[in-house]
């Protein structure tokens, strides 16, 4: 089973308290969501999943909280083992 990162571009993020609201509301509208962070220096948020998410809910979900989400682009992720050379 192939595992999918998706991230979202958000505008209207200002502090702590933007990104653990835009993180409940990932985690409500994909409830299979893992690893849900998110950055308001960035301006993004992103989460895992093992199957693809329904774009136009998951923006609909966040513009209705009074973010815009501009841009949701899911890609495959490989798992980084963090061997380390030093």
């Amino acid at each position: 089973m192939s595992t999918l990162k998706t991230t979202l571009t958000i505008d209207g993020m200002m502090c702590s308290m933007c990104e653990a609201h835009i993180c409940d509301v990932i985690r409500k509208t994909v409830p299979d969501a893992k690893k849900v962070a998110a950055s308001h220096k960035k301006g993004e948020a992103s989460f895992l999943t093992e199957n693809a998410v329904d774009e136009e809910k998951l923006r609909a979900a966040l513009n209705e909280t009074g973010y815009a989400c501009t841009l949701v682009t899911t890609a495959p992720y490989e798992k980084r083992w963090g061997l380390s050379t030093a």
